[in-house]
């Protein structure tokens, strides 16, 4: 079962045998829906971690098997820079001090200031459940075979299915090439798997076109099956977390009619845009009771990752910053008059830096309030999915009335004449919006990869992002920026563009996974 121990890896190899025992133990003991559900809850969804913020040394439990999930996806694309003040010592677990290899793109990312190599596990913990759901999937099948027709295994089933198909989109995107239409049926993806069986071989990647195959048709088992329901907490999945994803996944793949019909009739389901003129400071922007919000699990890293720069004085945390802000570039990209700069961001309290906000209280344990920064789906995106999706279509006047719904809220003042008239224009214009309003929501480095091979409007091939790097001068306390890391378009540097595969499963398949190999990347100017 070669397969299932690198997907389902624990720390170690040698505890792996005793978790798959363990494991198929709980399926034998799985003999009605309820005992699914515990498993579904249990080993299906991603798990909440309790936040309290007081230092900069945040990233202590990066690697363990209930730590954050991929944190670092937030500090790769241009909407992030770092933020340095005063000194912290290299030994402590900050933001800036463990992720910085993916900041900068290095050939081997995890790996922290000290030259030393770190184990990422998103990839073992994405996997390890899309494990666990190819059993409930095939245990649930087996319990409506035999005559459960309940409610609840009928949209457990759903669930799984739609878990399954959102990991698997979330692997391919974070560890495969980027979804290229013309050559989908060639480009490397991830593996694939599945079936609950055992099978006595070492795997390699899949294309990209099977991997979304199998997304999509899962996504349309999960719609047969959720149709019409819609459960009463946003932790649980119903047919409107389908739809968005479906609208996602359509979006990547430029199937352009099928986002526009999976992304319509959610006003009808009872969700609404949050309109930022009637927006009290101070409070969150999201939540889960909030009107746009459809599905989340998971947690908030935001707070972990963009943090003030006056914690705590008590410990010395006062002026200090070793983590990451929001880039220059992307507060630009702001009209003044945008309401989103007021619910999205907050000032740091020493240098006035801007950090993103839009989930505030980071000094709250336990939020039961809390919204993920990256397993969520919010009424803003299908909007934005759709009007992307028109325009794209050639129907640039719905897709500038699909904007419009959005922008009325978020500007006190907006106006569709002030929307571009030309087609390119105006997918270009959708694209930026697309940024200012999903920002530090896991969106925007998927978005640069399927822009960069877009078939009708690809970005160009000038495209760079550049981070600013900085050296610091004890005698003054001071930093001082000595160039820029820079990574440049997915035609020149395109390994950089997906994070390379740990070397556990690499190691453990024997080479049969491989990785393209990174360039040495240097200061620029």
């Amino acid at each position: 079962m070669r397969y299932i121990i690198v997907l389902l890896m624990c720390l170690t190899l040698s505890s792996c045998s005793k978790f798959l025992e363990e494991y198929t133990r709980d399926l034998k003991y799985a003999e009605n829906a309820d005992d699914l559900n515990k498993l579904m809850i249990g080993e299906g969804f991603l798990n909440t971690l309790s936040l309290s913020i007081y230092s900069q040394s945040t990233m202590g439990e990066l690697t363990s098997e209930t730590g954050f999930i991929a944190p670092w996806l937030h500090v790769m694309d241009d909407d992030c820079e770092q933020f340095v003040a005063d000194f912290v010592e290299t030994s402590q677990a900050t933001p800036l001090y463990m992720l910085s290899g993916f900041h900068n793109w290095a050939q081997a990312p995890a790996v922290n200031i000290l030259n030393m190599t770190w184990e990422e596990s998103t990839w073992r913990k994405l996997y390890k459940r899309t494990g666990a759901l190819n059993a409930i999937i095939f245990q649930a099948s087996k319990l409506a075979e035999n005559g459960d027709q309940s409610d609840l295994l009928k949209h457990l089933r759903g669930e799984a299915y739609f878990l399954r198909a959102y990991y698997y989109f979330m692997l391919q995107n974070i560890y495969g090439s980027p979804y290229r239409k013309s050559t989908a049926a060639t480009d490397p993806g991830v593996p694939l798997k599945v079936s609950e069986k055992i099978e006595d071989n070492f795997f390699s990647r899949d294309p990209n076109q099977k991997v979304y195959d199998q997304i999509i048709a899962d996504l349309q088992m999960a719609a047969g099956l959720l149709d019409g329901y819609n459960p009463n907490t946003k932790i649980r999945i119903g047919i409107a977390a389908v739809k968005a994803l479906q609208s996602r996944v359509y979006l990547y793949t430029e199937q352009y009619d099928k986002v526009i019909d999976a992304a319509k009739d959610f006003e009808t389901m009872g969700y609404s845009l949050v309109n930022l003129n009637q927006f009290v400071s101070g409070s969150n922007f999201t939540s889960r009771a909030s009107t746009e919000t459809i599905f989340t699990m998971g947690t908030n890293v935001m707070p972990a990752v963009f943090m003030n720069d006056s914690l705590s004085r008590w410990n010395g945390d006062d002026n200090r910053a070793s983590a990451f802000k929001s880039s220059v570039n992307l507060m630009d990209s702001y009209d003044p008059s945008d309401l989103r700069l007021n619910a999205f961001f907050d000032r740091a309290t020493k240098s006035r830096s801007w950090i993103p906000a839009k989930y505030r209280t980071w000094r709250t344990y336990n939020d039961p309030d809390q919204v993920s920064c990256i397993f969520s789906f919010r009424l803003a995106e299908v909007v934005l999915n759709r009007a992307e999706a028109l325009a794209m279509s050639g129907a640039d006047g719905e897709a500038r009335t699909e904007l419009q719904k959005l922008r009325v809220m978020r500007f006190n003042n907006a106006d569709i004449s002030q929307l571009p008239q030309g087609n390119q224009a105006l997918v270009e214009f959708i694209r930026e919006e697309r940024r200012r309003e999903l920002c530090f929501e896991g969106h925007r480095w998927f978005d640069l990869r399927r822009y960069a091979v877009n078939s009708k409007y690809p970005l160009p091939s000038s495209f760079t992002i550049k981070h600013p790097a900085y050296r610091y001068d004890a005698q003054s306390n001071t930093h001082t920026q000595i160039g820029n890391y820079v990574l440049k378009s997915i035609a020149e540097d395109g390994a950089a563009w997906q994070v390379p595969i740990p070397d556990y499963a690499i190691e453990f398949n024997r080479g049969s996974l491989t990785n393209p190999v990174r360039n040495v990347r240097q200061l620029q100017p």
